[in-house]
């Protein structure tokens, strides 16, 4: 087929599915279709899939990997919901796939791992290539297999690693299919196999022929054109929620003038937090791969106390081990910043699926009367706002912030506008370096505007105090059991944390008429997915206002206003109802819920049926 009688077609978004096990390299062509795409300049959002086991059966459902990305020319919120292609590399990544796709959508699948022992083992009767299943869709059954075997027959590597380069011969034939450039990936495999000359090679030309196999075969009749999103003029990358927020700690302690450091045990899906920040000993930060989730935060604190930032990263079931330690560094009033990536529990729950079922955890899982500041990202890149902002509220105020983000963002990207650090607002963090009362130096003594008791280098001449779990004597810091210093100790903790909300951004609402009856208020990573349910159902005609909250503990001074101004407020969330529980405990209002706790992120669509449901 002359490539000169492919037609082209113009669309305004795409939304492809890569699918298979977990070897065949999933995760890395969605990698890198991603950064062609971010490269090309369209806006884009991803969403990964992966298996619970690290390495489950071959070709079975429970080893399905899949990596999602919507991409645009103009802006969208989320990776969508029905993709428009799915790429499928054996039977058990199409069966796990196929009910997420509508009519018409366009199925590629290797054709050579459709055999009758792999049906069998996912419980296919009969070939669905075959059967007659699949006439909804437009399939293209290509042997990605063999063809790849036989472009690499002249390299010297064997057949099955010459099998394993199919991932490359498909991502080559769907940046044909969407004229997405290819130097950048090249140079990729070129750097990522550069010890192994042969394998890069043979990746290389393996993506090279898939170009050419949809420049040449018939079995493509369009190509499809997304022209580049019109963005701000600036500097972009690609960015996930992890690397984001690492990004956000280096720029918060870099404008405060405190070296980083970070206490961590790895666990799913924070350790990209640990193994980021260990990049970075030229900035300052020092990181310590601690033996247990105690030690991590334990260090931390060590840390602050002596000057330094503490941070510590972890998950759900970390947190629960860290609880009795972040509660010592509250009664310590020093800063911390605790980044807990949910993902679906209780336990170890599902470690690689997404959840915000640790709010509460965050508000009440201490002993004690023991309130933090509680922030949560809403996006991928809003990630590196909430951890500066975490950086300034925790030095601010003396006390431990919680950041909640999740696996969906953790993992989830987007193009991220680098930020001026020149323009980002200073933190000044002020060593006590002189007694502060009467020739003496009282550790508790208060700042009269933000209750922060003093923060001073041990070892500093004249300052030395002692610091530990049992209540302290405000003021003067020396152990105290008597009753009216308790009570005080606890009001005034509190209320250090209460002021946060004076220091802190107004609630905004998109209310484009200012006459809708329902808000939808949202928090962390369903804002995607509201953002873009509240705009179907406007364009149907419905009237519906959004606000999304980042400020969880305190809640911004304006929420109750907000709130109050609305007949309904509907509360999506990835959990069983817990801000709902925060909402109906703090204001009146008549507030539902909409609740999902399946370890995946909101379809738009189901909650823009929900929306129109109760309007």
């Amino acid at each position: 087929m002359d490539c000169s009688s492919v037609g082209t077609k113009q669309l305004s978004n795409v939304i492809i599915r890569f699918a298979g096990d977990s070897g065949d390299g999933i995760q890395l062509t969605g990698d890198r279709f991603t950064g062609e795409t971010a490269f090309f300049g369209n806006d884009l959002a991803t969403l990964r899939d992966f298996p619970a086991e690290i390495r489950a059966p071959s070709g079975t459902l429970a080893g399905v990997s899949s990596f999602q990305l919507h991409f645009a020319d103009h802006g969208i919120h989320t990776a969508g919901d029905a993709p428009d292609v799915l790429v499928a590399m054996n039977p058990a990544a199409l069966k796990a796939n196929i009910g997420d796709l509508e009519a018409g959508a366009e199925i590629i699948v290797d054709s050579d791992q459709f055999k009758r022992r792999t049906l069998k083992k996912v419980g296919y009767g009969t070939n669905p290539l075959e059967d007659g299943s699949l006439e909804s869709y437009r399939v293209h059954a290509i042997p990605l297999s063999s063809i790849t075997v036989e472009a690499l027959r002249g390299f010297p590597i064997s057949n099955k690693d010459a099998e394993r380069a199919k991932n490359m011969f498909a991502l080559g034939l769907l940046c044909w299919m969407y004229d997405r450039p290819t130097d950048s990936t090249v140079e990729y495999l070129r750097r990522r196999f550069g010890k192994r000359a042969e394998i890069a090679d043979a990746n290389v030309a393996a993506f090279q022929a898939g170009y050419a196999f949809g420049d040449t075969t018939e079995t493509f009749a369009t190509r499809y054109e997304v022209r580049p999103a019109h963005m701000p003029d600036g500097l972009y990358r690609n960015v996930s929620g992890n690397l984001a927020l690492c990004y956000g700690l280096l720029a918060g302690t870099q404008k405060a003038g405190i070296p980083l450091f970070l206490g961590a045990y790895p666990i799913t899906p924070a350790s990209d937090l640990l193994h980021e920040l260990a990049r970075h000993q030229a900035q300052g930060v020092r990181t310590f791969q601690a033996e247990d989730e105690i030690a991590g935060i334990a260090a931390a604190i060590g840390a602050s106390f002596g000057g330094h930032l503490g941070v510590t990263s972890t998950s759900g079931p970390g947190m629960s081990l860290k609880a009795e330690a972040l509660g010592l560094a509250i009664a310590l009033e020093l800063p911390l910043v605790v980044c807990n990536v949910q993902r679906a529990g209780p336990s170890t729950g599902m470690p690689t699926k997404t959840e915000q079922a640790d709010l509460l955890q965050a508000m009440f899982g201490r002993n004690g009367e023991s309130p933090v500041p509680i922030l949560a990202p809403r996006s991928p890149s809003d990630c590196f706002e909430i951890a500066f902002e975490a950086v300034r509220i925790a030095t601010k105020y003396r006390t431990p912030v919680v950041i909640l983000s999740d696996a969906h963002l953790a993992n989830g990207s987007e193009p991220w506008r680098l930020p001026d650090l020149n323009h980002l607002p200073d933190i000044q963090v002020g060593f006590a370096t002189e007694p502060n009362r009467g020739g003496e130096f009282w550790p508790y003594l208060r700042d009269p505007e933000t209750l922060a008791r003093p923060w001073t280098v041990p070892g500093t001449s004249g300052l030395e105090h002692r610091i530990g779990g049992l209540e302290k004597l405000d003021g003067k810091g020396t152990i105290s059991s008597d009753p009216d210093n308790h009570e005080a100790m606890v009001r005034v903790r509190a209320a250090k944390v209460a002021g946060v909300a004076a220091d802190t951004p107004a609630l905004e609402v998109d209310d484009p008429d200012d006459c809708a009856d329902l808000l939808v208020l949202g928090w962390g990573s369903t804002y995607g997915a509201t953002c873009a349910a509240v705009r179907a159902v406007r364009e149907r005609g419905g009237q519906v206002a959004h606000a999304h909250l980042r400020h969880l503990n305190p809640f911004p001074a304006n929420t109750g206003d907000v709130l109050g101004r609305y007949r309904t407020v509907l509360v999506p969330e990835l959990n069983s109802g817990q801000l709902l529980v925060l909402i109906k405990a703090s204001f009146e209002v008549h507030a539902i819920g909409y609740n999902r706790v399946r370890g995946l992120p909101f379809s738009s669509a189901e909650l823009a049926a929900q929306i129109e449901e109760l309007i």
